[in-house]
């Protein structure tokens, strides 16, 4: 009997540690990032990188590729648009090197003047693509938008329907994408505050780098190999958006933006959005359907390469910052 109740005593002791070390946990994660944090654990089971070589075949083909050296420079392929309905088109651009595709440009260029756009949060870390296209039955465009901060909230200035979000105070050299209503621009910050640019807007994200500026040159200052699926927004010289996600994960910044000034697409000005497996699309026309998972994100460091995992494989990640395309 004293044998059982000494390991009654230490089985309970045990219980409470366990439910002390359980419950700090918790309350450390709630701290840092609320919701969000838990939602992360629940959806694809936290995150966490792994150190490898610029070979190793857990990269995908294009991303060995993009670190082989020397950087190879890709030329842009065949581009055709459709127009599924009335100042909406969509096309793929594919991405050439030595003649052979190495990754593709999910395209949507769209007639501000017909089509509204909106900038929204969802900081619970609740909702990735597939969510999203639920709670936003009348969405025929859904991509990622700007950066977010540990508790899924904006970690730029955001207006969203009228609404201002994210941190008051913040330094933005870079650019902005502003809508209203029949309007949508992108902005340089070089030279103007941010307050100026978002005036008048209804929906806006500051974000950065500026791959495009008003001067028609790249603005990426930072010669960074960091690859990941990308999200761009642009206007070209006739006054329409175009937003693209790229399909694969061979450029950094500097390569893209380089690529992107030398396309077909005539963009006068490209924003650059925050990117890796948050970097989703989704579209919704009539006769016209196109959904991404995005996948990809490798930080470089000389030769190491440090990729991004999940325990959850399969999971898809949320998208706490969304931008919209919306029938008005």
């Amino acid at each position: 009997m004293v044998a059982m109740s000494f390991r009654f005593k230490f089985s309970i002791t045990i219980f409470i540690l366990i439910l002390l070390v359980t419950m700090g946990a918790a309350g450390w994660v709630w701290e840092r990032n609320g919701a969000y944090g838990f939602n992360t654990f629940f959806r694809r089971g936290g995150t966490y990188w792994i150190s490898i070589k610029a070979d190793d075949s857990r990269l995908s083909s294009s991303m060995r590729l993009a670190l082989s050296d020397p950087q190879p420079v890709a030329q842009p392929g065949p581009l055709v648009w459709q127009e599924p309905e009335k100042g909406f088109e969509v096309a793929e651009l594919p991405v050439m090197v030595n003649g052979h595709e190495v990754d593709r440009i999910l395209l949507n260029r769209i007639d501000p003047t017909l089509y509204r756009f909106v900038a929204r949060n969802a900081p619970n870390g609740d909702k990735g693509i597939d969510e999203w296209e639920q709670a936003l039955p009348n969405a025929i465009l859904i991509v990622n938008g700007s950066y977010y901060d540990l508790k899924g909230k904006p970690d730029t200035p955001i207006i969203s329907n009228g609404v201002a979000l994210g941190p008051t105070t913040y330094d933005a050299k870079a650019g902005a994408f502003v809508a209203g209503d029949g309007f949508a621009d992108i902005k340089d910050l070089s030279h103007q505050d941010w307050q100026t640019a978002l005036t008048g807007a209804a929906n806006a994200m500051v974000s950065y780098p500026l791959l495009i500026g008003a001067d028609g040159q790249t603005h990426v200052t930072t010669n960074s190999r960091w690859l990941a699926n990308r999200t761009f927004v642009g206007k070209d010289g006739a006054g329409r958006i175009i937003v693209g996600t790229t399909k694969e994960a061979f450029f950094p910044l500097g390569p893209l933006a380089e690529f992107l000034k030398k396309s077909p697409l005539d963009l006068k000005m490209a924003l650059n959005f925050d990117g890796g497996p948050i970097a989703c699309q989704s579209v919704r026309l009539p006769g016209f359907q196109r959904k991404l998972y995005a996948r990809w994100e490798a930080q470089v460091y000389g030769d190491e390469v440090r990729l991004l995992r999940w325990p959850l494989s399969s999971a898809t990640w949320a998208m706490p910052m969304v931008l919209t395309v919306e029938r008005k």
